[in-house]
């Protein structure tokens, strides 16, 4: 990656009166930022930034930590971008950087702490309607933000990210029937959180 700083804060790029970037701009955007045009960069840093911070919130749960991991992955996505062969959406390219990154914050900082028991998990499954499929999105976030942070990441992962309990397993080294279970006790404990608020 051709001029780019290492830390996103230590960029200092100017304001334009450019449009915001949709459709098939971003992909449009890959060759400048890869030949280290500023501009450009600052372009898809702007229109990527609101959705990747959001996306960080979910797994991190607070703000400063979160950011951090934004400015990681960004810094992450600006060096691999001679990666992105072309094929597919560059926001889904771009999206599992921002998910990894946070995983590997996570693993780092000890917060996935994933061993329950295969017996426990067979006893958690319901096929029942949960009232978590009756919330609005923004509600949905705010309790998801709420939950321990191994139970937010498989839940993240499997009903956002839209990974398979193998996929999970494997990024997150453990077995199918833990990255189950988690997933259950997440939405075990969102329906106790809807049940408190709505008894408020």
């Amino acid at each position: 990656m051709k001029h780019f700083v290492g830390r996103l804060h230590l960029i200092t790029w100017t304001t334009t009166d450019d449009p915001p970037v949709g459709g098939g701009a971003l992909e449009r955007l890959v060759p400048p930022c890869r030949n280290g045009d500023r501009k450009a960069q600052k372009r898809l840093f702007d229109a990527l930034a609101p959705k990747m911070m959001a996306l960080c919130l979910r797994y991190i749960g607070d703000r400063p930590t979160a950011e951090d991991v934004l400015q990681d992955g960004f810094v992450t996505l600006f060096s691999r971008l001679d990666s992105y062969s072309g094929a597919g959406s560059f926001e889904g390219w771009a999206r599992r950087i921002f998910v990894n990154t946070a995983l590997m914050h996570l693993r780092k900082t000890d917060a996935l702490k994933l061993s329950d028991d295969i017996e426990q998990a067979r006893t958690l499954f319901t096929e029942e309607a949960t009232p978590v499929q009756k919330m609005g999105y923004r509600e949905l976030m705010n309790l998801i933000g709420k939950l321990p942070p191994d139970a937010r990441t498989v839940f993240n992962l499997y009903a956002i990210e839209g990974y398979s309990h193998k996929e999970i397993a494997e990024a997150l080294g453990l077995n199918e029937a833990t990255s189950r279970s988690k997933l259950q006790r997440a939405r075990i404990r969102l329906q106790e959180m809807i049940k408190e608020q709505e008894n408020k």
